[in-house]
């Protein structure tokens, strides 16, 4: 080999391992970059939240996440409700459709029943029951209980007759052919006119003698069969990557035809489920629907629906999404929305949450004293309001409420939000036309044992039930809950047929199983709440479990347009510490905060409650740093309230690395909410 090729070769070598040494360093210098940041993150909050925000997906839910009141059964026969509702439950089946309950175990399409078959003769008492007793079937679960829990013994079930079964006069689907369009795709050519309750309740009076129905508060036609709401997407989109590979099964019986219809939100399902009948608001209701207690709260109390529609563009966000039965809180269940198919409703649909503070107001379920009502005009004269707020399962605790509401009230416009454009903001609530704030707890207790969340729920509400939120894909409003992660939550829908993963549109309701908000620091969740075109600012100041494990939060409202006439000071104290090693590597320090500041007299009608009791505290937001190679201080909790002339303990957690200095420190303010201008800071020296 010649010398000038040797040199060639020997530059090339020698420019590679150039090559290769940067690229070493660059992955080293990530490395350790990366290890850095994990350090970092982990020493950012070292110290475990006192209420850590923990969403569980419905998907995941099973039986086991039930856990019943306790102390408290409103399925117990000797409770008599107040006010009682009489209803008839009427079965009927079709020429071409059985009942599905009828036939054995997972043999029909859909793959139910899930039980052993029922039969026929026995059917119409089969779903009386399940749908009012508690029964192993419905996991003691059903709407006699679900009403009584909610009302707190005001209103149930006292009368439920079973009538049937009956066979129709035509077929399933001329029935069910007659929404969205898909009125000829039928099988023989015809246009699909049917209406269930008119052929239903002629066999009905026909059967007995005379017409029943006035006799009863309400009458639920138990169809064979599927609601369409439970099955359109499972077994359409979900099941089939397009309408062309919908097999014969599936499809029109008649080959001719195509395999599939249009359905309510989307272009197409499968023929079969298509063809299946949509409740809208009646109660006519498929073997599946598990949501009899949504549509009894239409019938018994008028409530209208909150839902939105979260598959059409431009997308608009939900209401309250999970959080209350009017909403697709009705899907609440084991399984979670995409189990809604199952017969008998065991899964998706069978555990509904409870309802939220204005559809309570609207049935009269909420007796006098339980709620906190104030004026956003007198929070401006009276000063901050602070108040215990027990979970909306219990009745309230000994000196708390069910929840607290703060009128709009003050010069028009009461909503003072700025207005903007649905069509370009999912997120918008539409025309700002809301009349109150409701702040109330949620646990995961009771029928609320199926909600994503524990915490507490602040939400927007109008006085009038009904009135759309303007702009394209409106819909019926008259709660807004306030979202504590109004980001998309990142969530999987379902997975498609070609294995995609198919996320949640920011219209999904599930975009709020987040939307709570938690007390203290590092909790994942929010802790206040700020309306400045209202001029309002929430707070969740502690959260608090007795021996009962019943939930309660301390809350605080100030107006930011006036403190009241209390006068505002606070003194920090604090003493030497010294720190010794601990297991965890942990030391508390403990500063005593004193509200120096004194109350005043206050108007009583500044509020449509009297708050007197609720104006004599203070709400102060806590700071910490420490000075000191290696030293981490942190607090578990970012306010602390306290009364005039009294004393809290404020305590501080300290970590010393093995490398840390000697001495450090430690240092705590405070300042107060209601007047910033007062605050105090106090220091402490440590010393290893």
């Amino acid at each position: 080999m010649t010398k000038s090729r040797l040199s060639g070769l020997n530059k090339a070598i020698l420019g590679l391992s150039f090559v290769l040494i940067i690229v070493s360093a660059i992955v080293l210098i990530w490395s350790i970059a990366c290890t850095t940041d994990t350090s970092t993150q982990e020493e950012i909050s070292f110290l475990p939240p006192i209420d850590p925000q923990k969403v569980q997906n419905q998907d995941d839910m099973t039986w086991a996440d039930y856990r019943p009141i306790p102390g408290r059964d409103w399925n117990d026969p000797s409770l008599k409700p107040e006010k009682g509702f009489r209803l008839a439950v009427v079965a009927v089946d079709f020429p071409n459709q059985p009942f599905v309950i009828t036939r054995p175990k997972g043999s029909d399409p859909f793959g139910n029943p899930q039980v052993d078959p029922i039969p026929r003769e026995q059917v119409p008492q089969f779903y009386a029951d399940f749908f009012t007793k508690p029964l192993p079937v419905n996991h003691n679960l059903n709407i006699h209980g679900y009403w009584m829990e909610q009302s707190r013994g005001k209103f149930g079930l006292t009368q439920v007759d079973a009538f049937g079964p009956y066979h129709m006069p035509k077929p399933h689907w001329w029935y069910g052919l007659n929404e969205y369009g898909q009125n000829k795709f039928t099988p023989d050519g015809s246009e699909a006119s049917g209406r269930l309750e008119r052929d239903c309740d002629e066999l009905w009076m026909a059967d007995t003698g005379r017409d029943l129905r006035q006799e009863y508060d309400a009458v639920l036609r138990i169809y064979a069969g599927y609601d369409e709401t439970g099955v359109w997407m499972e077994f359409g989109e979900m099941k089939f990557a397009s309408k062309d590979d919908i097999p014969p099964e599936w499809g029109n019986p008649n080959p001719e035809m195509p395999r599939w219809v249009p359905t309510r939100y989307v272009e197409w399902t499968s023929w079969l489920a298509g063809s299946q009948q949509w409740g809208l608001s009646s109660m006519r209701q498929g073997e599946n629907s598990g949501t009899i207690a949504h549509e009894l709260g239409h019938f018994a109390f008028r409530l209208p629906d909150l839902n939105n529609n979260p598959y059409v563009q431009p997308y608009r966000r939900a209401a309250v999404g999970p959080w209350d039965l009017m909403d697709r809180g009705c899907f609440n269940g084991p399984g979670g929305p995409h189990r809604r198919w199952v017969v008998p409703p065991i899964a998706g649909a069978a555990g509904p949450p409870g309802l939220m503070i204005r559809n309570r107001m609207a049935c009269d379920f909420i007796r006098e004293g339980e709620l906190l009502t104030l004026s956003r005009e007198g929070l401006a004269k009276s000063g901050l309001v602070i108040a215990d707020i027990t979970a909306r399962s219990f009745d309230p605790l000994p000196r708390t409420y069910t929840g607290i509401n703060v009128r709009l009230d003050g010069s028009e416009p009461g909503d003072r939000t700025p207005a903007d454009d649905p069509a370009t903001n999912p997120l918008s609530p539409g025309i700002p036309n809301y009349n109150f704030y409701s702040l109330e707890v949620i646990q995961r207790v009771g029928f609320d044992s199926f909600c994503p969340d524990n915490g507490v729920l602040i939400a927007k509400n109008k006085d009038n039930l009904r009135g759309r939120n303007g702009g394209p894909n409106q819909f019926n409003s008259y709660i807004w809950a306030i979202d504590a992660h109004p980001e998309d939550i990142n969530m999987v829908d379902y997975i498609s047929p070609n294995g995609e993963k198919v996320m949640c549109t920011i219209a999904d309701y599930r975009q709020l199983n987040d939307a709570l908000f938690h007390a203290g620091l590092n909790s994942g969740s929010q802790y206040e709440y700020l309306d400045e075109p209202n001029r309002l600012h929430f707070y969740v100041v502690d959260v608090h479990k007795n021996q009962e494990g019943i939930l309660s939060y301390t809350l605080a409202i100030r107006s930011l347009d006036g403190s009241g006439p209390q006068k505002r000071g606070l003194e920090l104290k604090a003493a030497a510490v010294e720190v010794k090693s601990t297991k965890e590597n942990l030391t508390p320090v403990t500063f005593s905060l004193e509200n120096t500041g004194q109350s005043a007299d206050t108007d009583p009608a500044l509020h449509p409650s009297d708050a007197s009791q609720h104006l004599n505290s203070d709400l102060y937001r806590l700071e910490v740093s420490i000075e000191g190679k290696g030293w981490k201080a942190e607090l578990p909790n970012g306010l602390a309230a306290v009364e005039f002339g009294k004393a809290a303990e404020i305590t501080v957690y300290i970590r010393p690395e093995k490398s840390s200095s000697k001495e450090a420190t430690l240092t705590l303010k405070a300042t107060s909410e209601s007047d910033p201008t007062k605050h105090s800071t106090a220091q402490v020296k440590l010393s290893l």
